[in-house]
């Protein structure tokens, strides 16, 4: 299948992401080359309006675009991952958010406002709160933190606790997950994004004062906890395996810059190419080796991913939260190790600022800290081999 993005995107948006980086700024142009490409509907069916590219493939295409600018990559695959629920949802004969669908291939950019300081819960709890307007609507208060997209978003997926009171005997707490838009305000962006890595996706923070969801963009009542919902498996699989793709495409360029960096570099102890040195070359080899496993991951899990909606024999149910959680752990892992090892082999000139590789360096480390960590996913890897905590 031919890629959405050419090469000459591709190298037009690497010479952009240096400049993104210096500066601390929205990669705006990136994001409107890519629109005019299609990629924001790129896993939208074709019968809706977009590319119908399907999980695996749209992986792929974001680690080509992570290795030539990490950044952009990381904050477009915010939408893709609202698109990737609508995908997954419909696949499976739920259409509830086909209308996201068709949004994102017209032309409409989702954000992700889900993370808040201090929850570890994640999905299964919220510290924002969902207020009910009497009509099956909800307006939302709270704090979201690294929301991608911050100054491009037009609709953003929120995720709130309704306590149950209000009056109505009986109610019990629900998570409610809906959308606002940005037209709808009710929110304040803040300008906060002043970090070390990762500074083009410009994920600020989010403060809800208001912001409303009417009934019709209200998809999910769910108690808090653990949920089989195909709407939460639907966000955590497509987040993971998406966030892997990314780092993913990190540690593929650290790959090829390495190669080079061996190939121009001589010794001046033996006048050889390092590329000759023993020591260089089984340092990238051991890189190769990593990544050629990571892409054998991430290929097994989306090939099923996507044959399972019509295939029940490849469903694993709430399997696919230790698949998924187990992928995302090793594939940042392993994307740091490969960057760590690449700046070994090329030597002195990644420490300034001007490297490339330096910036990979710098934009690797963002992934400890997307869900799940390290520590979540051993929870529930352990949980499902020994049963809950008692």
């Amino acid at each position: 299948m031919t890629p959405l993005l050419s090469d000459e995107l591709l190298a037009s948006l690497r010479q952009r992401a240096a400049e993104y980086d210096r500066d601390n700024a929205f990669f705006a142009e990136d994001l409107a080359d890519l629109q005019a490409a299609g990629y924001l509907g790129a896993m939208v069916p074709t019968a809706l309006g977009g590319a119908g590219r399907t999980l695996r493939e749209t992986a792929h295409e974001q680690a080509r675009l992570s290795a030539h600018a990490p950044a952009t990559a990381l904050a477009v695959n915010m939408h893709h991952v609202w698109v990737g629920v609508g995908r997954y949802l419909h696949d499976r004969g739920d259409s509830s958010l086909d209308w996201l669908l068709r949004e994102a291939a017209s032309g409409e950019v989702f954000g992700f406002g889900y993370s808040e300081p201090g929850n570890d819960l994640v999905l299964l709890g919220s510290r924002t709160e969902a207020r009910p307007d009497g009509a099956g609507g909800y307006s939302f208060h709270g704090r979201k933190i690294f929301t991608s997209n911050s100054p491009a978003w037009t609709r953003l997926g929120v995720l709130g606790l309704d306590q149950g009171s209000n009056g109505r005997r009986g109610s019990e707490p629900r998570l409610v997950h809906a959308f606002v838009t940005r037209e709808g305000g009710g929110f304040e962006i803040l300008d906060d994004w002043d970090t070390i890595g990762m500074r083009a996706s410009q994920s600020r923070t989010t403060v809800l004062d208001g912001a409303h969801a009417p009934a019709d963009r209200v998809l999910r009542l769910l108690p808090p906890g653990p949920s089989l919902d195909p709407y939460v498996l639907g966000i955590f699989t497509s987040f993971e395996v998406l966030l892997s793709s990314v780092y993913a495409g990190i540690a593929d360029r650290a790959l090829e810059l390495a190669v080079e960096a061996a190939e121009r570099r001589t010794s001046m102890k033996t006048g050889k190419k390092y590329a000759q040195d023993p020591d260089v070359r089984r340092r990238i080899a051991d890189m190769a080796l990593a990544q050629d496993s990571v892409w054998l991951q991430i290929d097994g899990i989306t090939r099923d991913l996507d044959a399972s909606a019509s295939d029940s024999t490849l469903d694993r149910g709430a399997g696919w939260f230790r698949a998924t959680a187990g992928l995302k752990v090793r594939v940042t892992e392993t994307a740091r190790e490969v960057v760590d090892q690449a700046v070994r082999v090329s030597g002195g000139s990644t420490y300034f600022n001007g490297s490339e590789l330096g910036r990979l360096y710098r934009d690797v480390l963002a992934g400890i800290f997307h869900p799940s960590s390290d520590d979540s996913a051993h929870a529930t890897v352990a949980q499902s081999l020994l049963g809950p905590l008692e």
